[in-house]
This record gives structure tokens, sequence and C-alpha cells, in this order.
């Protein structure tokens, strides 16, 4: 019963410590940028879809949670801030709908399996991107009008540079899944 009890502790010691670094990892990749407007380019997609895949949506989702409260709380862990401002401010602008959707994408490529096939991993990874794009893109859209060139503002520069992180993560992800076991 001990031992049960002490692999538990030591499972959810873990789980946290993959969390607090995750955050860390995102807040850095969020540095990582090609100055677009309204919106950044990062490395942040790949992170996140990299986290559903290595650690699974428990894990995944409670990383990008903590991520996204940090900001919230005026830590300067999003892409432009501190320079265009922090906390609840930033997070309520032009980005916001893409940060969100991190919680989807890290959702959806946590379901991406050892047993699947390249095309499936594919497909798998390009829906999760997808649903960070859908959710930014509508959310951009709505902050500034709906008359201005929104899929070119914030969809279509990106689309090479997601294809090519796609990309590495697809030759990666049957080796990236062996991770799981660890957590």
């Amino acid at each position: 019963m001990e031992l049960i009890k002490q692999n538990s502790q030591t499972k959810i010691i873990k789980s946290l410590l993959v969390i607090f670094l995750g955050s860390l990892i995102l807040a850095i990749s969020a540095k990582i940028k090609i100055p677009f407007y309204p919106v950044p380019m990062t490395m942040q997609t790949f992170v996140v879809l990299f986290l559903g895949i290595s650690f699974g949506y428990k894990i995944a989702l409670s990383t990008v949670s903590l991520y996204l409260i940090e900001g919230i709380l005026g830590l300067p862990v999003f892409s432009n801030s501190p320079e265009r401002g922090i906390g609840l401010t930033y997070f309520m602008g032009p980005t916001m709908g893409y940060l969100i959707g991190f919680l989807s994408a890290c959702f959806l490529s946590s379901f991406i399996k050892l047993s699947d096939n390249y095309f499936i991993i594919f497909t798998k990874l390009i829906l999760s991107v997808s649903s960070i794009y859908i959710l930014g893109f509508l959310w951009l859209g709505t902050l500034i009008g709906w008359d201005k060139p929104v899929f070119e503002f914030g969809v279509a520069p990106f689309l090479l540079a997601e294809f090519f992180k796609i990309t590495i993560l697809l030759i990666l992800t049957k080796k990236i899944l062996k991770f799981r076991k660890f957590i």
C-alpha cells in the first residue's frame, strides 16, 4: 500500500514538474518570433502540438492553462509582452483567439497514437493546428472588423511556416510518443 502511495506521489511530482517546465518552454517559444502585424509568427504552435503529442491531453491542457494564467496575471510570457502591454489587456488583444486555440490544439494532438500511420498523424496535426487558426481568425475578425483583410493578416502569412512545423513533428512523432510512458 505504501509503495502505491509513493508511486502516486512521484507521478504527481513528475507531472507538476513537466507542467511548470512546459509553461516555461511555451513562454520562451513565444519570444522566438518573426514580427508580423497584428499577429506575430512564433514557435508556440510547435510547442503546443509537441506537448499534446508527448504528454497527453491532461498535462498539455494543464501546461497551456498555466501559461495563459501566467500571461493574464501580468507575467511577460506572451509574444509581444511587455512591449505591447501585459496581463488581461494584452490577452484580450488581437492574439486572444489564437491563445485560446492552443487549448484545443494540444487536446486534439494528444489523440495521435503510436499505431497511427503517417497520413493519419498528418491529418490529426493539420486539424489540431487548424483549430488555432479558426479561433484566431474568428476573434481577429471580430476585433479589427470583417471589412479588413482578416485572412491576409491572421492566417495566410503563417501557412508555410505551419506546414514546416507540422512536417518536423510528423517526422518526430513516433519517437516523441515513446516519452509518454515516462509520465
